[in-house]
């Protein structure tokens, strides 16, 4: 046919979810990408009769979905993986991780770590993430150049720490990172309050306000155990969902991280003023710290996305598997073996999290004039097989070793297993120079 429309990327699948509409399932179906956007998605004989591509790709029995969503991430802390397991979390964090991070964190830590997870995520399906760690200077500049999308959470504490001298200092420093990257394509900027425990209610008061004028996010550790609840109780009075709403934080603009100790007065709370939650069920899980209460939160209109949580505590970031563990999770804990289906599931990994994030309108679900966003799963494997439903497999069968193409904004960053702006051998030796050092050895 003369006079086909060019376009940069055509994409043909052997199945296509795209979360939005729901519960849909495409076969032999194709992804017309331009200028990073998703200019289509229609049947492969149109396709291939209305573009001419310069890049084609035929990616036999493989599943294209929306990239995976990463709402809760320390993408650093990939360093100290295995470092410190099988202890509770206050004890993980003050006799281990804490003194850990006394010694080792800094901009090249942070750079190396970041990067070593970017590596993991990607393969595995990530193409968004939300990293709160130090240094958010060094993971944004590591997002930007591997070509992730990336929401950098800054760290606000009360106190020093590595990379600020208490909360104010932080807060001048993150918005000053804000500055930097206001208008940059794939890299956004939220406030991150450590936790109720680590900052104080006039710190709190300054982000709310700065939120609302700016329309920024905000992440922050809440109810992550029901000891953190049982202590502000005996010192407040008050529970910290309460606390928060009280100072202005809960809001749209709200990303409350964990919420495993959570009552009806929580739930009513998170409802009425449209926080979200990022559920890290595999960290929750090997911390001992609680359950998620994810069928009720859902019920109840709460957007409840997922998070890997990092390395330190889930020794894995693998998506797939997180959200693999937050199905079945949610069906124990709920008594019901119908909670959290697996359409709801991969929802949570994707539309949910760009919700949670304020991105849905870029990214999240495969439509038309969405960023370029996807990964492709391949179903053809022994395992897989018989395959009877395709979305089955992905949520209950499938795994991050299953991926094996990823694009953001129409870059392919996985090509068949294969990295594409990271380089896997010198990851390698990287963290090999990192065990050494944080063992004594180096």
């Amino acid at each position: 046919m003369p006079n086909k429309q060019p376009i940069d990327t055509l994409i043909h699948a052997r199945w296509i979810i795209p979360v939005v509409p729901e519960q849909r399932l495409y076969e032999h179906c194709s992804i017309a990408i331009n200028d990073g956007k998703i200019a289509a998605l229609l049947p492969r004989s149109e396709a291939c009769h209305r573009f001419a591509a310069a890049n084609e790709h035929s990616l036999g029995d493989q599943l294209v979905i929306p990239g995976l969503i990463n709402t809760h991430n320390h993408a650093a802390m990939s360093l100290l993986r295995g470092f410190a397991d099988d202890h509770p979390l206050m004890t993980w964090l003050e006799d281990h991780i804490w003194p850990a991070e006394q010694q080792w964190v800094g901009p090249e830590m942070i750079a190396d770590g970041t990067r070593l997870a970017m590596a993991e995520m990607i393969r595995s399906g990530t193409t968004t993430f939300s990293d709160q760690y130090f240094f958010p200077e060094a993971s944004a500049s590591a997002a930007r150049d591997a070509g992730m999308r990336a929401q950098i959470a800054f760290p606000v504490l009360d106190f020093a720490n590595a990379w600020s001298r208490d909360g104010d200092d932080a807060l001048e420093k993150g918005l000053a990172l804000r500055d930097d990257y206001r208008s940059h394509p794939r890299i956004g900027l939220a406030f991150a309050p450590h936790a109720p425990y680590t900052v104080g209610d006039e710190t709190l008061k300054k982000i709310a306000i700065y939120a609302s004028e700016l329309q920024m996010p905000v992440q922050m550790h809440l109810h992550e155990t029901a000891g953190e609840v049982e202590r502000a109780l005996a010192e407040t009075g008050e529970r910290p969902t309460q606390r928060l709403h009280r100072l202005g934080l809960l809001s749209p603009e709200m990303l409350c991280v964990h919420m495993t100790a959570v009552d009806d007065s929580d739930i009513k709370l998170l409802q009425t003023t449209g926080a979200h939650i990022a559920h890290c069920p595999r960290s929750n899980l090997k911390l001992a710290s609680g359950f998620s209460p994810v069928a009720s939160l859902l019920e109840a209109g709460v957007n409840v996305a997922i998070g890997t949580d990092g390395a330190a505590s889930n020794n894995g970031l693998d998506m797939l598997l997180e959200t693999n563990t937050a199905a079945l999770l949610a069906k124990a804990v709920s008594g019901n073996a119908a909670a959290l289906p697996a359409h709801q599931a991969l929802a949570m990994a994707t539309i949910n999290g760009a919700k949670a994030l304020g991105i849905d309108h870029i990214t999240g679900s495969l439509e038309v004039g969405k960023a370029a966003d996807l990964c492709a799963i391949d179903l053809s494997a022994l395992e897989q097989q018989p395959l009877h439903d395709p979305l089955s497999q992905l949520i209950y069968t499938a795994n991050g070793h299953h991926v094996r193409n990823v694009w953001v904004a129409g870059r392919q960053l996985l090509d068949e297993r294969r990295l594409t702006t990271l380089n896997e051998a010198e990851l390698q030796q990287r963290a090999r120079v990192w065990r050494d050092r944080i063992a004594g050895l180096a």
